[in-house]
């Protein structure tokens, strides 16, 4: 049986009836009851078939979401004032690709957090520990991976993007790479530990077999993150590899491991829904 992806269209076939092989019982009114208090429509799938489960927002997302926001604000393009003359904006205009690229990775990091909202709506006093622990992470280092950025696209573009930071030895450079190691090693774990907190609840959230896979998938993905950091920052101990370096360019190996485990949960989803026509 073939099975496109992403699974959506599959999920939202089957979701009542694999969920009913899951233990949840669907009503009259088309909504699913789970093992636990959580109610969800069950034709409402995001694209990895996870039933969205937080509709209505809580003020822990507002909060998360304002943080996140404010950490965005940090970042703007000129720091300390605005230009007065060309010079000073074409100046200000070179920082552009560092500024996207700490802009797209905090925005990665938020995104995680609402799909792991929309996905389980957990609002208990482990996942506000968790969130606020994500926020305080992603406002220490908004800076240092904003410094990151700018050296790396002076770096490749040879100078022709430069940055306002620079090294003295190569001891400032080894501290560089492990700001960003433990920075992104960080964030990926805490992303990680909220949604191992769902899959901990996963027969109180209801969860069915799509979900149960997908839901490893993700934790596997978040996974990547803490331990291809920690391989960077073994990286950032050699100093020969920090010539050419390796400690950060390790980082774009990750996504192949992520290509992996997306082709892995293709043939188990694909399993699983043969097993139900079963």
């Amino acid at each position: 049986m073939h099975v496109g992806w992403p699974p959506r269209i599959e999920a939202r076939r089957r979701g009542v009836r694999l969920g009913v092989e899951m233990g949840s019982e669907p009503s009259s009114s088309g909504v699913v009851r789970g093992a636990g208090a959580h109610e969800r429509v069950a034709s409402a799938r995001d694209p990895l078939g996870f039933r969205l489960r937080g509709e209505r927002t809580t003020r822990l997302e507002a909060f998360v979401d304002a943080a996140f926001a404010f950490a965005l604000s940090l970042m703007v393009i000129a720091v300390g004032s605005v230009p007065r003359t060309p010079e000073e904006l074409a100046s200000a205009l070179e920082g552009i690709p560092a500024f996207a690229a700490c802009f797209w990775l905090i925005a990665t990091f938020w995104r995680g957090h609402v799909d792991w909202s929309e996905r389980f709506g957990l609002d208990d006093p482990r996942s506000r520990q968790w969130s606020l622990l994500l926020i305080f992470l992603a406002l220490i280092f908004v800076f240092p991976l904003k410094i990151v950025f700018a050296v790396f696209f002076d770096w490749i573009s040879g100078g022709a993007l430069p940055s306002n930071f620079s090294f003295a030895t190569m001891v400032d450079v080894q501290r560089m790479f492990q700001t960003f190691a433990v920075a992104f090693g960080s964030m990926g774990a805490v992303l990680w530990a909220l949604n191992h907190h769902a899959w901990r609840q996963r027969e109180a959230l209801g969860l069915d077999a799509v979900e149960v896979l997908a839901l490893r998938l993700v934790m596997r993905q978040w996974a990547l993150l803490p331990v291809f950091s920690l391989a960077s920052l073994g990286l950032s101990l050699w100093t020969d590899s920090l010539r050419y370096g390796a400690p950060g360019m390790i980082f774009f190996a990750m996504h192949l491991a992520q290509v992996g485990f997306r082709a892995q949960h293709r043939r188990r989803l694909a399993a699983a829904l043969a097993s139900s026509d079963a």
